[in-house]
């Protein structure tokens, strides 16, 4: 059997369709879209199409997309110019967001520019709203809300409308990631009031290095890159040109096919879940996998000789899925979201997430090949 990649939560692989786009840029439209010459027009015309795109998805404003160059800078963007340009003195977020987040809020601590509190976190990863709300009302200071829309370890969903009408309710900005719904989950921006939304192109068939950001038209920043006057003077440098065509060609196909998309990853998901449960009674399911993002599954598996090694025997098995986030450089440091919910446990965590290609056949190999690992 191909190798089976279980690890759709670190990245996709490239849609054909996308790599095509793409290819013709590159071969065909390599002018500069900063010069006004022929060459120069028609690449600055693929960009704003791309930014259309983007911006009807989320619909929203053009003027409030910029491309970056993935979900990190994003994130880096809005909570730094927010405490920077628009006087946040105070971040309510939580320890389970990623790492690109919670390094952020570690460095903005540092500068002593803005404190940071954590939200309370119920046992199975949840954010608790009353407590999310008791922190806003508790204080006048200018305060920004940073949650993710689905995390990335186990899947828990964040209810996207009630957080941010919250927010809107008491005079908070709100900043999500949405690196992993974006393309999976339908958002409203003209309904669901967001200051601040992140999103990667590599998460939905599109090419890696390429991203934007959604900023409400309400809230006036400054640069985060200096440069040029690229992005409407918003972030300096030469466009990716290429991959904005890619990033654009990849949600409008992953917006288009949502639903069957979604059909075939909840169907092999919920096969996964059965197959497990039947085989291995000491199993164990992080997070809320009832009400969590289709794509996620993450599986504790009771303590065991072999199972420092689980890693390494699925990727020999020929089975690609992880222990915790993918980017700490390659190395599985394991999963400071699962260490956070359950501390003190010593069962051996593997997260399998999800694509339309994968197949209950794939499943079936997967369960046969971990009872001799286990």
């Amino acid at each position: 059997m191909e190798r089976i990649f279980l690890d759709n939560a670190a990245t996709t692989p490239l849609d054909p369709e996308v790599l095509e786009a793409m290819t013709q840029v590159m071969r065909n439209d390599f002018g500069n879209p900063s010069s006004i010459h022929a060459e120069g027009r028609k690449a600055r015309n693929l960009i704003e199409g791309a930014r259309k795109t983007v911006a009807n998805v989320l619909n929203c404003s053009i003027g409030e997309i910029f491309f970056t160059s993935g979900g990190t800078e994003a994130n880096n963007m809005a909570l730094k110019n927010a405490v920077r340009d628009l006087g946040v003195r105070r971040i309510i977020s939580s320890p389970l967001e990623h790492h690109c987040v919670l390094h952020s809020l570690d460095a903005i601590r540092a500068t002593g520019a803005a404190r940071v509190e954590m939200v309370r976190i119920d046992e199975v990863g949840h954010v608790d709203l009353a407590d999310l709300r008791r922190l806003l009302e508790q204080s006048d200071e200018k305060t920004l809300v940073s949650l993710m829309h689905a995390n990335n370890e186990i899947g828990n969903l964040l209810p996207l409308q009630e957080v941010a009408d919250l927010c809107t309710e008491t005079g908070a900005y709100f900043h999500c990631d949405t690196v992993q719904t974006m393309g999976y989950y339908p958002i409203d921006l003209e309904r669901t009031r967001v200051s601040f939304l992140s999103g990667s192109a590599h998460k939905f068939y599109g090419p890696k290095g390429i991203g934007f950001i959604y900023i409400n038209n309400d809230n006036h920043i400054k640069p985060y890159l200096d440069g040029g006057a690229q992005e409407r003077n918003m972030r300096g440098g030469t466009e990716n040109l290429y991959g904005i065509v890619g990033l654009a060609r990849a949600l409008d196909k992953a917006v288009r096919e949502r639903e069957e998309r979604q059909r075939r990853m909840e169907d092999v998901r919920e096969y996964l879940i059965e197959r497990l449960r039947a085989t291995y009674p000491g199993v164990n399911f992080n997070g809320d996998p009832e009400h969590g993002h289709y794509k996620v599954l993450s599986v504790s598996f009771p303590e065991s000789p072999k199972g420092d090694l689980l890693l390494m025997n699925l990727d020999m098995a020929g089975i690609s899925a992880s222990g915790g986030s993918a980017c700490s450089s390659g190395i599985d440091v394991g999963s400071h979201v699962v260490g956070h919910l359950h501390p003190d446990s010593k069962r051996h965590t593997i997260r399998f997430s999800f694509s339309h290609h994968n197949t209950r056949e794939q499943v079936d190999y997967v369960v046969e090949r971990l009872g001799g690992m286990l």
